[in-house]
């Protein structure tokens, strides 16, 4: 369970605002064409599928390769980093993602080639880092291709990934056309090696789905208040900030990172230049390098404070008093989770006082339902965000410049 609080002005936003996103949001939902928003319920039945397989999967495997990039994999990770404490049963998972051949080499020094279950993901099918990373691992663990049950293929129907698994009758799992990559973290791309591995993936469904209905229902508003403020004052606050207090969200920020950047970062409808730049930052290590700029740097910047009510680790600060180090026993006896939060707060309030814009999410603690709310989340207020910017949330012509001009360096 997660709350949400805006900690500034809402009575000054227009109230037509508010519903133009909803409607525009509603109406995506509706038509069908954009397909992120039914995946909660659509991904359902694939979850009982994988649960079938999981037994053989359990008997003949220990760890799980991704080989996927950006929306391949980033949403896995956020998710794997959220629940991996309190699943740590769950098999490893190793992600092949940047042409870095560092990266590649000391990933590869990680798998056992018996024991190793190889999930090649791509949207489109044709991503090169992912194209060309597979077919390292297959000349280097010399896998066999044919027939093969240690590769797994998730892709658009009709992509030639897709084509590819199919000639070599290789499991396949479809991403649907209308689910963008960076939307698509709870259909096969998410549930597949999520679920193979060990984690509760119905769970959070079941929690995304919940939260979708409730926002449906106008019982979270603060959500249309929280886009609309953010694009209405995005000349004077075209940045914000996700200042996280857990080092488990790292990942998340990097989901975030690019769902935020890459849908919002368009040219609208009059062909002029929007978008809100985001920026992800770790409480409290941050509060030691970004957070002097937050309070006495411009004031362009929104932010949004996470933090952790109820940590299962109960681990205690020891009622330990060392000479010439008194300064620190004011938090003895505490628990680390209370030192944490109250840094939080304590941040919180100074950055408020700074005339800075702050909203709050607070977990009442970390479990399956919490992480597919936050997920939802943060899709619906990127797709309300999109709607009043008046742009296409779901396009990346930008990523697509860049592409076309890679296939000439060659």
């Amino acid at each position: 369970m997660l709350t949400y609080t805006n900690h500034f002005d809402t009575k000054t936003l227009d109230p037509f605002t508010l519903e133009k996103g909803f409607e525009a949001v509603r109406y995506e939902a509706a038509s069908g064409e954009v397909g992120y928003y039914h995946l909660p319920i659509s991904s359902q039945p694939l979850v009982e599928e994988l649960k079938s397989l999981y037994h053989d999967i359990d008997r003949r495997f220990n760890t799980i390769a991704i080989i996927g990039i950006g929306g391949s994999s980033l949403g896995i990770k956020a998710i794997e980093r959220l629940l991996r404490p309190s699943t740590p049963n769950a098999k490893k998972l190793i992600y092949l993602e940047n042409s870095d051949p560092i990266s590649i080499m000391q990933e590869m020094k990680q798998i056992d080639k018996f024991r190793t279950l190889f999930i090649v993901i791509s949207k489109s099918g044709g991503t090169v880092e992912t194209l060309s990373i597979f077919k390292r691992l297959v000349v280097s663990f010399e896998l066999p291709l044919d027939h093969s049950d240690q590769i797994y293929v998730v892709s658009d129907e009709n992509s030639i990934l897709a084509h590819f698994a199919d000639e070599h009758h290789l499991r396949r799992f479809v991403i649907p056309s209308n689910v963008g990559g960076r939307f698509s973290v709870l259909s096969a791309v998410g549930m597949v090696p999520l679920t193979l591995a060990g984690f509760d993936t119905a769970a959070i469904l079941k929690g995304a789905q919940t939260f979708l209905e409730q926002f449906w229902n106008r019982q979270e508003e603060h959500m249309l208040q929280k886009a609309a403020y953010y694009v209405t004052q995005s000349d004077q606050y075209p940045m914000n900030v996700l200042f996280a207090y857990s080092d488990t969200f790292e990942e998340f920020g990097k989901w975030v990172v690019q769902i935020w950047g890459e849908s919002l970062g368009k040219r609208n409808r009059r062909g002029e230049r929007v978008g809100l730049t985001p920026i992800s930052l770790i409480g409290s290590v941050d509060q030691h390098s970004f957070l002097q700029l937050i309070i006495e740097g411009p004031l362009n910047k929104t932010v949004t404070f996470m933090h952790i009510e109820h940590s299962e680790d109960h681990l205690m600060i020891p009622e330990l008093s060392l000479h010439y180090l008194e300064k620190s026993d004011f938090v003895n006896g505490k628990s680390f989770n209370e030192l944490i939060n109250a840094q939080c707060h304590a941040t919180m309030q100074s950055v408020l006082q700074s005339g800075v814009s702050v909203d709050e999410i607070a977990w009442k603690q970390i479990d399956e339902a919490s992480v597919g709310e936050l997920i939802l989340y943060y899709e619906l207020l990127t797709s309300l965000s999109g709607a009043l910017l008046e742009i296409n949330t779901y396009d990346q012509p930008g990523v697509e410049i860049g592409k076309k001009i890679l296939e000439t360096q060659f």
